[in-house]
C-alpha cells in the first residue's frame, strides 16, 4: 500500500523512495526511463516482467511525463488495461485496485 506521497517521494508500506518506482505484487523497483519525462516500449520491459494485467502510470505532480499512445497502445494490444493518471490521483487509484491480481503501478514522483 502507498502510504503518501509528495512532489519527489513516495512512501510505500512504511519505506519512503526518492526516484520513480514500479509497485506490484513482487514488490518495488527503481523505474529508470531513456528519457526522464517519456515512457518508450523500450521502457515497458521491467513493467511486462510483472505479467500485469493493468498497469497505472503516474505521470508526476503536473502530469509532465508522457505515455505515448505507440506505448499504451503497445500494452493495450497484449490485453493490458492502462490507466494514466496525474501522480496524486493514480496513487489513489493504485491503492483502490492493489488486491487486484496483476494491477503494476508505475510512478514518475517530479513534475
Amino acid at each position: 500500500m502507498i502510504d503518501h506521497y509528495s512532489f519527489g517521494s513516495i512512501t510505500i508500506d512504511g519505506k519512503s523512495y526518492e526516484h520513480d518506482v514500479i509497485i506490484s505484487s513482487s514488490g518495488v523497483r527503481s523505474w529508470w526511463r531513456a528519457t526522464s519525462h517519456n515512457v518508450s516500449i523500450n521502457d515497458l520491459d521491467p513493467i511486462l516482467e510483472e505479467k500485469p494485467k493493468m498497469v497505472i502510470f503516474g505521470t508526476g505532480a503536473s502530469g509532465i511525463m508522457s505515455v505515448p499512445s505507440e506505448s499504451s497502445d503497445y500494452l493495450g494490444k497484449q490485453g493490458i488495461k492502462v490507466l494514466i493518471k496525474k501522480t496524486a490521483d493514480a496513487v489513489k487509484e493504485y491503492n483502490l485496485r492493489q488486491s487486484d491480481t496483476g494491477t503494476v503501478g508505475a510512478f514518475h514522483l517530479t513534475c
